[in-house]
């Protein structure tokens, strides 16, 4: 069961893009409000919160987006600090491991600057206490030496803007939470709006595309932006190596079949994942922990990677008991659907 799955752990286990993918998105990225594409609603919001602090001449409240990974919240923390014309610092919750970290990349922060923090849920709790007052004040309090020399100093930091991203935010503490004043959660993206971002993304890499062709790599993007672009680069690698001189809907979806991309936009990872739950758990209903167990994976690389696209599309759906693989996957994968071999729920 691990072979095939050990050969595509990266998106897995981490959902983490390489250096070079990095530098390619970040070139596609977007540095406007009026460029990004989808999140209708957000954005319109946006623009009010920006234009409002502006006229105030005030920094925004701090921000939180939530949402799957790949859908633009880097993105949309960067566009907000361009359209603020403010300095942004990017960090993640993991990268700051002790109060110390925090405390040198607050006091470098200047009057209006932005602290963008991915994965904020992930801060650890001696950190996050740390940062209720930078957040609430713009003060932080440290102590000086110990035991009966003990004291504490209060610091003044400038007023700043802090941006957090998470994919968890259930796993956010209410205090953290409390200290937002604006919220956005970024939702799964339609076809008709990753086609426009792809057919952006082609010009922008000088690609000859077709519209049926940015079609079908869109309904195979899982309703991601990253996802998209990343499907995009392969394609045009499959183009450039078959001597071709433009993707059409033919050649984008023979270079998708043969990155095993297939219509509904799974992988060999999503394939492996249902087909785990049909083969040993008679399509579930199974517990994450047992199911994590079976794949050798971490519990929350599926919940935060896998199950999201396979919930929104209705292959999978969770409840009082554990996930269970539903009718449509099964016709999906050509699988029998035994609906007497299914157990009872209550």
């Amino acid at each position: 069961m691990k072979e095939k799955i050990n050969d595509d752990r990266e998106r897995l286990i981490t959902n983490q893009e390489t250096e070079e993918e990095v530098v390619f998105n970040i070139s596609l990225r977007p540095d406007k409000l009026e460029h990004f594409v989808g999140q209708k609603h957000t954005i319109e919001n946006l623009k009010i919160a920006i234009k409002a602090a502006k006229q105030r001449k005030e920094g925004l409240e701090h921000i939180l987006l939530s949402g799957p990974p790949g859908l633009g919240k880097t993105t949309l923390a960067h566009i907000i600090a361009h359209e603020m014309g403010a300095k942004i610092t990017a960090t993640s919750g993991p990268a700051i491991e002790r109060a110390g970290d925090l405390i040198g990349i607050l006091t470098n922060l200047s009057e209006g600057d932005i602290l963008f923090i991915d994965e904020i849920h992930r801060l650890s709790k001696v950190v996050e206490e740390f940062i209720y007052p930078a957040m609430e004040n713009f003060q932080i309090d440290f102590l000086i030496d110990k035991g009966p020399y003990a004291k504490t100093i209060k610091f003044n930091l400038k007023r700043f803007t802090l941006i957090g991203a998470t994919t968890r935010s259930g796993l956010l503490s209410a205090p953290l939470r409390g200290r937002f004043g604006i919220f956005y959660h970024l939702d799964f993206y339609e076809d008709e709006d990753l086609v426009k971002i792809i057919e952006r993304s082609a010009k922008l890499l000088d690609v000859a595309l077709e519209k049926e062709a940015a079609f079908e790599i869109a309904r195979r993007s899982r309703g991601t932006p990253r996802v998209a672009n990343r499907l995009l680069r392969r394609v045009r690698d499959y183009t450039e190596v078959k001597g071709e001189k433009k993707i059409d809907k033919a050649i984008a979806i023979n270079a998708l079949e043969s990155q095993r991309i297939d219509s509904a936009g799974l992988d060999d990872i999503d394939r492996k994942v249902l087909k785990t739950v049909i083969d040993f758990y008679e399509g579930g209903p199974v517990g994450i922990e047992s199911l994590a167990a079976t794949l050798n994976e971490e519990s929350d690389t599926i919940v935060d990677v896998v199950e999201p696209f396979l919930l929104k599309i209705g292959f999978v759906k969770r409840t009082p008991r554990g996930r269970e693989v539903t009718k449509r996957a099964y016709e999906h994968l050509g699988i029998k659907y035994n609906k007497a071999s299914q157990r009872e729920l209550f």
